[in-house]
């Protein structure tokens, strides 16, 4: 009779753990499942967060600011070095970090901002190149500075590493020997030095035409364009007879066109902000061309170029369609802003 009594008990337990068990795993994947959705909506609200792309600094302000902040002397380029720290720490700072080289999401499936990283890093390594081949020697034969030696190639460094050594160390260390390069620069018995020449400033100015010719190009091919190209570049054309050419259509990968977008837009918000300096380290030699003007109408173009965009994506529609093509917008500011860059090596170009 016990026997009997455990056996049922015994199956009565049975039977309860069946049905729990299922229960149990129920509440573990509708658990697993908030978990994942909560972490997916907080991914979400970092990814759009993280896509806003910095304001703007008052140059001047923030030159004089940084000069006070490290009890250092205002001199001819302290304005261009100092600014140029400032955009390339944007790069590092800015919410969210350096994105280019993340591994795990959110970064990882962002794609706009990588591409305005890019643009800067564009306009940053060519001013720093131009620093360590033009602004700091005095001519040809004269022998580069040690800190920009050292600085230049760390801003050429992979920007997509993650680590060993990670992208944002080799960033910063050459954002301490641009500030080395400063502090003896505005040392009141400097050994460092910054020239101050149209010669040199034209130099520049013509890497920057070049980058904004080629922005120009790629914003316009979102939409397909032909270009022309000769057959064969050895070949002579007979007297009388035209050139012989061949036809391509070139447009944008779908993929690619807010990629070339956003990049356009890091490479206007940077150069804005570095012409900006050079308007007051080079404010003499700007005067004496009459060329101050000229400058301030390419940085006009470059700021109305980082307008704010209202639409949730980069619109791509034909020249004349009913939807806005986002890119030819951009384009045209490029365009107009490269066109007043050659007035501008013009005047200096003169004697």
């Amino acid at each position: 009779m016990l026997d009997w009594k455990n056996r049922t008990r015994a199956g009565a337990t049975g039977a309860d753990s069946s049905h729990t068990e299922p229960l149990g795993q129920r509440t573990l994947i509708r658990l697993l499942a908030v978990v994942i959705g909560l972490y997916l909506l907080i991914c979400l609200v970092l990814g759009w967060y993280w896509s806003q792309e910095p304001d703007g600094f008052a140059v001047r302000q923030t030159v004089r600011e940084a000069a006070q902040a490290s009890e250092r002397q205002l001199v001819n380029g302290y304005a261009t070095v100092e600014t140029l720290k400032q955009v390339a720490g944007t790069l590092l700072d800015k919410p969210g970090g350096y994105l280019s080289n993340d591994i795990a999401p959110p970064g990882v499936w962002l794609d706009n901002m990588p591409s305005w990283e890019y643009g800067v890093l564009v306009q940053v390594r060519d001013l720093t190149r131009a620093l360590r081949k033009d602004f700091a020697r005095s001519q040809s034969q004269s022998a580069e500075d040690p800190d920009l030696a050292r600085g230049e190639p760390l801003f050429h460094f992979d920007n997509n590493s993650w680590a060993l050594p990670a992208t944002e160390s080799e960033y910063r260390e050459g954002i301490r020997a641009l500030d080395r390069y400063l502090a003896r620069l505005s040392d009141p018995a400097p050994n460092a030095l910054f020239y101050t020449r149209a010669d040199n400033l034209n130099s520049w100015l013509g890497d920057v035409a070049t980058r904004l010719g080629s922005l120009s190009q790629r914003l316009s091919a979102s939409v397909g364009r032909v270009r022309l190209d000769p057959v064969d570049a050895e070949s002579v054309a007979a007297p009388g007879e035209a050139a012989p050419v061949r036809e391509e259509v070139v447009e944008t990968p779908w993929l690619n066109i807010d990629n070339v977008f956003y990049e356009a837009r890091g490479q206007a918000w940077a150069l804005s902000h570095l012409l900006r300096a050079i308007e007051v380290d080079f404010a003499d030699v700007l005067a004496k061309k009459n060329a101050t003007t000229s400058l301030r109408q390419i940085i006009r173009e470059l700021e109305a170029a980082q307008a704010p965009l209202w639409s949730p994506m980069v619109l791509n529609g034909s020249g004349y369609g009913v939807l806005a093509n986002h890119s030819l917008v951009m384009a045209n500011y490029i365009s107009r802003a490269n066109a007043a860059i050659i007035d501008l090596r013009n005047l200096l170009a003169q004697g």
